[in-house]
């Protein structure tokens, strides 16, 4: 990992449950300097206790501040932006909330990313910013927009933007383990609809993807992992087989199956073995991850229904037990 090594690296969002994993692990790859960013301070007391090494820094601030942002991107050479309002029902409860983090806070990692001089950023996105139906997908969109078009923003600057998308986290904070989890010693489950699929990638997994992009990226392209799917009535089945399930309905804003690459899309991306790359339409593009990839055919959709690859019962019964 050369593009890590002797280099200082912020993570927004630091104490959150990739933040987190991505700085224990870049803490063994030879890095100079980790500058943790967010806004709890509780949180930044916890990780502090639970983290000794001489090169971390921890920075109270929000990405809805620029002036803070300067500050701590000065000196820095990669940004990886993980601060998000990331819950659908907080979202569309607090709609300008979500548009002063998720949009506002994008243009402000831009602006002084590249005042700062710094070298690379990748933000993290989310299946539910393809073809959105809630707030949350609808400012990550705008989000990824921003990020994308940053590089005609730079003009000769020398900061690079890409973006990193993939589906639920297992076991992040707030997902539906850790929920069923909780609540089967009661018998029953609540699932929204039997037929609902999701993407699913685990932690580890979600930082060898952005390390990985972090060396072969560009600057403009939006990567993203072939990631397995899975039947959220096979989890309810491998986390509490004895429950009653009891359908619910499907909430506002929720979606049956995610995508992360839709049709529109799919006809400027290309195809790796492990990973997709959203290709920007710029004309300054000169589609140079077309070589050793191939095209989409006409039509082509990437969603958590269509999926070639499939979580078994047991498989999601031993990501549950490792939690």
């Amino acid at each position: 990992m050369e593009t890590i090594k002797n280099k200082t690296v912020l993570v927004t969002g630091g104490t959150g449950s990739f933040g987190k994993k991505f700085i224990r692990v870049i803490l063994t790859l030879g890095v100079k300097k980790v500058i943790v960013f967010s806004r709890d301070e509780l949180k930044q007391y916890e990780m502090k206790q639970e983290f000794i090494d001489s090169r971390l820094r921890f920075f109270i601030g929000d990405v809805r501040d620029k002036e803070r942002l300067h500050r701590a991107f000065d000196g820095v050479d990669i940004v990886i932006h993980a601060a998000a309002m990331k819950h659908v029902d907080a979202c569309e409860y607090n709609p300008f909330e979500a548009v002063k983090t998720n949009i506002n806070g994008a243009q402000n990692i831009i602006e002084a990313a590249i005042d700062c001089g710094v070298g690379k950023v990748i933000a993290l996105s989310t299946d539910k910013a393809c073809s959105p139906v809630n707030l949350y997908g609808a400012t990550k969109l705008a989000s990824d927009k921003l990020f994308v078009a940053a590089n005609a923003y730079v003009g000769e600057k020398k900061t690079s933007f890409s973006v990193v998308r993939y589906g639920n986290v297992v076991g992040s904070r707030g997902s539906v383990i850790p929920f069923f989890k909780k609540i089967r010693e009661t018998g029953t489950l609540p699932v929204t609809d039997e037929r609902m699929t999701r993407f699913w990638i685990t932690l580890e997994k979600g930082v060898q993807f952005v390390l990985d992009n972090l060396e072969r990226m560009l600057g403009g392209e939006i990567f993203v992992p072939k990631i397995p799917s899975m039947k959220v009535m096979d989890l309810a089945k491998a986390i509490a087989p004895d429950c009653d399930i009891e359908i619910v309905g499907i909430r506002p804003g929720e979606k049956l199956h995610e995508a992360m690459i839709m049709e529109d899309d799919a006809r400027h991306t290309v195809e790796f073995d492990d990973h997709y790359v959203i290709q920007p339409e710029f004309p300054w593009w000169s589609k140079k991850f077309a070589e050793g990839g191939k095209t989409l055919p006409e039509g082509f959709s990437y969603t958590s229904d269509n999926n070639t690859e499939w979580l078994s019962i047991e498989q999601l019964e031993k990501l549950s037990e490792d939690l």
